[in-house]
């Protein structure tokens, strides 16, 4: 619970006075291993279009985590980890629908769907703290 403090503390700060990059964040880091092993399981799949929905949704996850980070202002940066949370639980969605569908093993699809409700925790986590900050500014 101290070391989660120290870190949530330490992310804060860094965002603060503006020197968190999105390559610092575990949760962009998670996201961005999830989505390397959902697009090399359907590396080969033959349904295209399911192949494209879950790859584009798991992909949108982190660059939406990077695309607000580069943004100019914290509104914006916020607006992004909404549309990364968003698409963490569309994630979710297609792995349900491919489990159902025999397209994902069980404990792979668990597996990602543990990892995905994670991630979409610790956006959450973000967001509030990105909430609290730009709420904080405005007082200034």
């Amino acid at each position: 619970m101290i070391f989660a403090l120290y870190i949530l503390t330490n992310v804060y700060v860094r965002m603060v006075f503006g020197t968190m990059r999105f390559e610092d964040l575990v949760v962009w880091r998670k996201s961005a291993k999830l989505c390397s092993d959902i697009y090399i399981l359907f590396n080969d799949h033959p349904d295209f279009v399911f192949k494209n929905q879950i790859t584009r949704s798991a992909l949108s996850i982190s660059s939406n985590i990077a695309e607000g980070f580069e943004r100019e202002s914290d509104k914006e940066c916020l607006r992004f980890l909404i549309y990364s949370k968003g698409s963490c639980g569309e994630l979710r969605s297609q792995i349900y629908i491919g489990m159902k569908i025999n397209y994902i093993n069980d404990p792979v699809g668990k597996e990602w769907l543990n990892r995905a409700n994670e991630i979409s925790n610790m956006l959450a986590g973000l967001i509030k703290t990105k909430q609290k900050f730009i709420k904080l500014k405005q007082t200034k």
